[in-house]
Parts: structure tokens; sequence; C-alpha cells
């Protein structure tokens, strides 16, 4: 492992670069990153082949990588550099209504409209669903919280052993290791603007998360009543 002897100052009175404002800060991202795996520092380091003070002075910003030790860094916590030093454009943020692609899960009924983005430290993902009548959710528990807000139609929402009906202008934000579920039980469809923080796109927190759930998910509920059945559309 190695030791870095002297920390790298932040080279504040150094000419900027062109663009340097507007990248963000590495230390911060790492931390972030680091969290969301659930790494302490040790396990970091010992990924990464790095001591764990520097790793400190690095995530507080006493320290600045080289483009080499960022990548140990990067690899350790299962992304590539540019999680940490691409910038995105506002064209890449923006989204038109009717532009958007469309995409649905084998075996599920349900569309989705992608509304967010990635960049480094995003943490939100956010969608617009588009839910047909008798669709039902899976109950779940997992990381992170969520937001829904129902803009057309009505569910039920199930948030432990509570059901409540949420109609259009409806919101309910709760945290994900709440065991959830939700159905469309009207003769009309739905659609629903989605926000959390569960990292759905990239693969190592997507993978920790599916098994989270699975292995959280509640053998059997007395207050939900199990799944209908699904129509394919």
């Amino acid at each position: 492992m190695r030791d870095d002897p002297a920390p790298i100052q932040a080279q504040q009175s150094a000419p900027a670069t062109a663009g340097a404002a507007d990248l963000p800060r590495i230390g911060p991202l790492i931390r972030n990153r680091r969290q969301q795996n659930r790494m302490t520092l040790s396990a970091l380091g010992a990924g990464a082949g790095l001591s764990t003070g520097y790793l400190s002075q690095i995530e507080r910003d006493q320290a600045t990588p080289s483009l080499a030790t960022l990548a140990q860094v990067a690899r350790a916590l299962g992304v590539g550099v540019e999680y940490f030093i691409a910038a995105p454009s506002a064209q890449d943020a923006l989204s038109r209504a009717g532009g958007r692609p469309h995409f649905s899960i084998a075996g599920s009924s349900v569309v989705y409209e992608r509304l967010s983005t990635e960049f480094p430290g995003s943490q939100l993902s956010s969608f617009l669903m588009h839910v047909p009548p008798g669709y039902r959710s899976e109950t779940v528990s997992h990381e992170g919280e969520e937001t829904l807000y129902v803009l057309e139609g009505e569910i039920i929402q199930w948030l432990d052993r509570e059901e409540m009906r949420l109609g259009a202008g409806d919101a309910l934000h709760f945290r994900g290791s709440r065991s959830h579920a939700w159905a469309n039980r009207s003769d009309r469809p739905a659609r629903l603007l989605w926000t959390g923080t569960l990292n759905l796109f990239l693969p190592s927190v997507a993978s920790r998360t599916n098994s989270d759930a699975t292995a959280k998910k509640p053998e059997s509920d007395p207050a939900i009543p199990p799944p209908v059945q699904r129509s394919h559309s």
C-alpha cells in the first residue's frame, strides 16, 4: 500500500485552467461515492492501494491526487475516472416533452420516461411512470428515499401497514427502508412522477440495491394484499 508522505495542497494561487470552475470538487465526490457503497476509508484504501491517511486528505480537499491515483480510487469504487472529472452540459440535462425515449421492463406493463441524467456526484433518479389499470407492484424495502407525485389518475399506496389513496396533485415522501407497494385499482391509466436516491444506472450500486431489496423483502404482509395479475399491453 502506497503512503504519500506529504499532502499535495490545493494550488489556489495557481492560474485557473479553462472551465475549472465548472468542475466538481473531487474530495466530496469520492466521499459520497464511498458512503453510497458502504465502504470505510480502510476498505477503499485497501482496494486502491493507498493509505487511509492520504485518502482522508483527498476527501477533505487537502491533497490533490494524480490522474493515476484517481484511477486507482475510481476502480476501487466501481466507476470510471470520468465520474469525477466529467462536467455535464446543459444539453445533456435537458429533455423535451414528446422527445424522451420510453422503456419498460420485461413482464411489466408500466412504461417509463427517464427525466434525470448522470453527472459526478448525482444522487437523484427521476422518471415519469405510465401505469395501466390493474397494475400492482411487488412489496419492497431498500436504501434511500422516494417521492411520488400523482399527475393524473389515482393509485393506492401501502406504506408499512398503512393504506392510502393518492389522487392527482397528491404527493408522498418516505424512506425506502419502509415496506412499500402501490397499485392502480381504477379503470383508467395513472401517470406518476417518481424521484428517489436510488442510483439505478450505476452497476455496482444497482446490484447492491437489488440484493438488499431481495434480502429485506417481507415474505408476507397481512396489511398488503397479494399482487393481482398484471396486464401486459
